[in-house]
């Protein structure tokens, strides 16, 4: 197993967390695809190494299209925010 600076990963992750897309020359943002994962890795082992490996584990392009991803805070989990997109789409 690697060893991971934890330390410095969480800088990371706070450096580029507030960085805004707009922000973001796409020239110097990872597409998705380039980025590769061990799969044999334990899931958290692959966290760590798509973090230590992208430049931005935030913000990526795929299909050419840049993507930010974000967290919410609250208590509510991805599949209630989608569930909820999808029913006031169809109300």
């Amino acid at each position: 197993m690697k060893k991971y600076n934890i330390t410095e990963l969480e800088e990371k992750l706070k450096r580029c967390k507030d960085i805004s897309i707009k922000e973001v020359n796409p020239n110097d943002v990872d597409n998705l695809e380039d980025i590769k994962i061990d799969r044999r890795k334990k899931p958290n082992e692959r966290v760590l190494e798509f973090i230590s490996n992208a430049k931005n584990p935030y913000i990526f392009k795929i299909n050419g299209r840049l993507v930010k991803i974000e967290f919410s805070d609250n208590e509510k989990s991805a599949e209630d925010c989608i569930t909820k997109v999808i029913k006031s789409l169809y109300e």
